[in-house]
Parts: C-alpha cells; sequence; structure tokens
C-alpha cells in the first residue's frame, strides 16, 4: 500500500465542531437499513459514510465525520440523499454489514466507513463491489485498489493534552477513559500518558494516571461511572476517548461542578472542540465551563478532502493517508489553559513536528 500525507490542513477546516449538530438531525432523518432518504438532485458524485455506534449527534467522531461531509455536500451544491451526500448511522455493531449493503444499493459512488470497527465489513464490501469506493477512517486496508484508508496521529495531540495536563492539575491525579480498547485509543492513551510524565518532570511533580476502557463507545452510563470512580479518588482532570459514551464522563464533571461539593473538575475532549460540553452554572448561579481543552481530529476535513478528490476522478485508492500535527491533521484548543500551560503545549507541539519529540504509539513504549 502506498503511504502519502496531505498537507493544508488548518484549524479553520479542523474546527468543524458541534455548531453544525443542529444540521447532523436525529435518527429520524438519516437514511436507515431500508434506504428511507430519497431526497437528491443532480450530482456528479454522491458520497455517504456508515457510522460506528454512537451516531452522528456524538458530539465527537461520528459527527465530525457527518460534518465534513455536509461541507462538501455545500461546497457542491448537492442535496442531502442517494444522489447526493448521506449517512447511515448504525446502532450496533451487528448492522455494520447491513448498512454498507444499503450504501452499495443506493447507489453511493463512495462509501466511508467511521472507525476501525467497520474495517472488516468495508474489506468484504470492497471485494465484493470492485466498481465502488470505500474509505475507512482510522484503520489501514491494504492492497485493495478501490480502498482509500485514513488514519491520525492521535498519540501527538494527546500528548498535548497530557502536557495541559500535568500543568493544571491541583490534585497531581488525572485520568483517561478509553472507549474499546485496541491500536486506534492506544495511541490516546500512550500519547496522553507520556505527555502526563514529560510535563510532571518538567515540574519535578508525581502525577497519577489511572486507566480505564468501558468496552463500547455508546455507553454514557459507564462512562458516568468510570468518571465518578476516578473523581471520588481524587483525579481533578479526565481525559476521555470514547466517542458517546464521553457524553457520561461530562454529565459526571457537571454534577459535581453544579453542587459545589468539591473543587472544580475538567474534562479533556476529544476529536473535536468539546468546549460546549462543559458549560455549567456554579452553586452561586454563576456561568462557567469545565472543558480544559479539546484534542482536534481532521475526521471532517479528511472526509471533504477525499470526497472532493473522488468528485475529481482522483479517488485515492490503494493509498494510506496520514494526517498529524505537523500538517495541522491533529491539534489542541486553547480551551481554559493557563499561560503555563499554554507556552508547555506551544513548545511541546514545536518540538514534535521538529523530531525532537517521538511521541509513543502504545502503552507499552511509555517511558517513565
Amino acid at each position: 500500500m502506498k503511504k502519502a500525507k496531505i498537507f493544508g490542513f488548518s484549524l479553520a477546516v479542523l474546527g468543524l465542531t458541534v455548531a453544525l449538530a443542529a444540521c447532523g438531525g436525529g435518527k429520524k432523518d438519516s437514511t436507515d437499513s431500508t434506504g428511507g432518504n430519497s431526497a437528491g438532485g443532480d450530482a456528479d458524485h454522491s458520497v455517504v459514510i456508515v457510522t460506528d455506534i454512537g451516531g452522528v449527534d456524538d458530539r465527537s467522531f461520528n459527527q465530525s465525520a457527518w460534518e465534513g461531509l455536509q461541507a462538501w455536500g455545500k461546497e457542491h451544491d448537492l442535496k442531502k440523499g442517494a444522489d447526493g451526500y448521506d449517512y447511515i448511522q448504525s446502532n450496533d455493531a451487528s448492522e455494520y454489514v447491513t448498512n454498507i449493503d444499503t450504501a452499495v444499493s443506493n447507489g453511493f459512488k463512495t462509501i466511508f466507513g467511521i472507525g476501525y470497527l467497520l474495517a472488516d465489513s468495508i474489506s468484504t464490501a470492497a471485494d465484493a463491489n470492485p466498481d465502488t469506493q470505500f474509505g475507512i477512517i482510522d484503520s489501514v486496508i491494504e492492497d485493495k485498489d478501490n480502498v482509500v484508508s485514513a488514519t491520525f496521529k492521535d498519540q501527538e495531540a494527546s500528548y498535548l493534552a497530557g502536557i495541559a495536563a500535568a500543568y493544571t492539575t491541583k490534585t497531581d491525579k488525572v485520568g483517561f477513559i478509553g472507549g474499546e480498547e485496541g491500536a486506534v485509543i492506544d495511541r490516546f492513551e500512550a500519547g496522553f500518558h507520556q505527555g502526563v510524565i514529560d510535563g510532571a518532570k518538567a515540574l519535578g511533580k508525581d502525577i497519577t494516571v489511572s486507566v480505564e476502557y468501558a468496552a463500547s463507545f455508546g455507553d454514557p452510563a459507564k462512562g458516568k461511572a468510570l468518571a465518578a470512580s476516578m473523581y471520588q479518588k481524587g483525579a481533578d482532570i479526565i481525559f476521555h476517548a470514547s466517542g458517546g459514551t464521553g457524553q457520561g464522563v461530562f454529565q459526571e464533571a457537571k454534577d459535581l461542578n453544579e453542587s459545589g461539593s468539591k473543587d472544580k473538575v475538567w474534562v479533556i475532549g476529544v476529536d473535536s472542540d468539546q468546549q460546549k460540553e462543559g458549560e455549567y452554572k456554579t452553586k452561586d448561579g454563576k456561568e462557567d465551563n469545565f472543558t480544559l481543552t479539546s484534542t482536534l481530529k481532521g475526521v471532517g476535513a479528511a472526509v471533504q478532502d477525499i470526497s472532493n478528490r473522488a468528485l475529481e476522478d482522483k479517488f485515492p485508492g490503494g493509498e494510506h493517508l496520514v494526517y498529524g500535527l505537523k500538517d495541522g491533521g491533529v491539534d489542541l484548543t486553547k480551551g481554559y489553559l493557563s499561560e503555563d500551560a499554554l507556552a508547555a503545549v506551544d513548545k511541546a507541539k514545536e518540538e514534535i513536528i521538529a523530531g525532537d519529540i517521538t511521541v509513543p504509539e502504545t502503552p507499552k513504549e511509555v517511558k517513565e
């Protein structure tokens, strides 16, 4: 498989965030397994995303992809539907194959699987439909000319989040909550953990990192329970990489902060700017926010870029596109970081881009 990098991403492109949430629609607006959406126009190309569990309103990974596709549709004056652009929502892993088959039956020319859990289903569909273009986000499918793979150096943005946490924590205890274990979330965990360690060393501190997995990207109740336990044990910052499960993490932080029962706790968002999720009112009624910062991941920008290439008959089939800090494919928001934290983050970012820091991709590679 050929490897390539896409340059020219910017925060303006990466910033496709929750502002478009209302455009995402609910389940009633999505194309379901019966192919229920028929709106469309005269399009030269049509593109659909098949979501992972959590849907296009997960305020994270899937939503970012959908916002990127909406931007692509708007750019080319296309309508939502089988002749333009659309999404098919997966509510359970058992629906992946059916949803991809529905996308093929509806005649979409480019079909994206949003998330590594769809890789096997996309690979099988690509073999069965050699004239259809497929894309897999967050995984790599090799040796198929009708499949493009897009991955991100999540560890780099997560390292910056770790630096930010180290410079912000008051309890010297922070947490990481992942969705399902695997190579992708390994990158988030490893990068964050290494960033905390390196930040702690620079500050002469000893900071503990607790790690838990929810075994799901769509279980807010589990996310809330895990966050409650971490906060109860003294963590004052939690970085989640758990998709829709993270909604529970935010809810627990909101409950604690609104109750005023303890010192302020923070959440670090993932994949898109989740600052809006951190809005709350203090016990005395003042507006405040507990989203410390968010890692940014250009899922939507990648979908938009690949869709444009496909529209121009330049579909990068057989290629593995990699997006990192250097080309703006991942980043970290300013959020509510202190000046010292921002300075440390900026310094680390420069060192990663220059190659002076190599961020580990797996927890086993983390160096104490």
